[in-house]
């Protein structure tokens, strides 16, 4: 598979955007308003947790859309990445506000799809991004890359740097996590097909807490003293395994890949702990969300087979089952990680 960065222009722009506070724009009062013809509009993010930095980014990258096409930015959501409860909280809020749009990373395929249904019966439309629900209970989801090509990258990743032998073991986030399990379960039966002498040995969940992903990172070692290698397809759990590696004794000998940004990472990578890890641009990510979002709102696009632009990432098709692709994976080293600021 070939990776590669798909945009560099524009991201000292997004980079400060993400440095800004990410704090709730819109008014109780504007619940009702709708989008107009030409933007506008309430929009609400509803990510996985909040003070998390990959969803700092990305919504920063949300909130800079919204302000092109016009309309007022909101973010809400739990304080930990495993309670789906807390999101429905606020997906019920939201569509009491009657917001023009929502856009949710999910925590769970299903137990969000009670709350998203009376949003959707209140014509207010529903985009996931980052995580899916089940396809039934969203109108669009925005995907970050092919969960084929994320899984295959990171599998590129650790079979090279432990040269294609060796125990390997997951690092996740929450237990259900829609995407980290997909990303799993593709990597493991890859591992299975094409990787004969690499056999994973565990999967361990830190919640996206940092302290819990040091501690399991800790565990594993102890647990698994062979342990050649360690992917955490997570933000917090890569750089948190990647600060207990770095003061180790496994520094260097447990190679760490998955999915980081460069800001988490660059320490890392340039004192030798991490060698390469991928991700996509997760402002890019929270930008096309909202102008799928806006496209939905104002009826410009319906689902599977419609188009359109999205600002500076030009123009996108919905494709099957009404998802739209953000593009592939890139992979972040010591040659390339002091060019990024996200």
């Amino acid at each position: 598979m070939k990776i590669h960065n798909r945009r560099l222009a524009g991201l000292a722009a997004v980079a400060l955007a993400a440095s800004m506070a990410l704090t709730a724009c819109g008014s109780d009062s504007d619940g009702g308003e709708g989008a107009s013809g030409d933007g506008g509009g309430t929009y609400t993010f509803i990510p996985k947790n909040l003070g998390n930095p990959y969803f700092d980014t990305s919504n920063a990258g949300g909130e800079k859309a919204i302000g092109e096409f016009g309309g007022e930015y909101e973010q809400v959501g739990p304080a930990t990445g495993d309670d789906p409860a807390g999101q429905v909280t606020y997906i019920n809020t939201a569509t009491q506000q009657g917001r023009s749009a929502l856009i949710v990373s999910a925590n769970d395929p299903d137990a969000l799809c009670d709350a998203i249904g009376e949003a959707m019966d209140a014509d207010i439309p529903v985009v996931t991004y980052d995580a899916d629900t089940n396809p039934d209970c969203r109108d669009i989801f925005v995907s970050q890359a092919d969960a084929a090509g994320i899984a295959q990258a990171q599998v590129d990743l650790i079979a090279d740097q432990i040269g294609d032998s060796g125990e390997i073991a997951f690092l996740s986030a929450a237990a259900n996590a829609t995407n980290q399990n997909e990303w799993i379960d593709l990597m493991t039966a890859e591992f299975e097909a094409n990787h004969p002498d690499i056999t994973v040995v565990d999967t361990v969940y830190g919640d996206d807490d940092d302290q819990k992903s040091f501690d399991a990172t800790a565990a594993l070692l102890q647990t698994h003293p062979d342990l050649a290698g360690i992917i955490s397809p997570t933000t917090v759990g890569i750089a948190a395994a990647a600060r207990y590696l770095s003061t180790s004794d496994a520094k260097g000998e447990v190679k760490l890949t998955g999915l980081g940004t460069p800001n988490q990472m660059r320490e890392y990578v340039e004192d030798g702990t991490v060698d390469a890890f991928a991700l996509w641009n997760p402002a890019d990510l929270g930008y096309l969300a909202a102008y799928t979002a806006n496209a939905l709102a104002t009826g410009e696009i319906e689902g599977e087979g419609d188009s359109f632009t999205a600002g500076d990432l030009g123009d996108y098709t919905v494709g099957a089952d009404n998802v739209v692709l953000l593009g592939d994976p890139f992979v972040f080293d010591a040659d390339n990680i002091g060019d990024f600021d996200f």
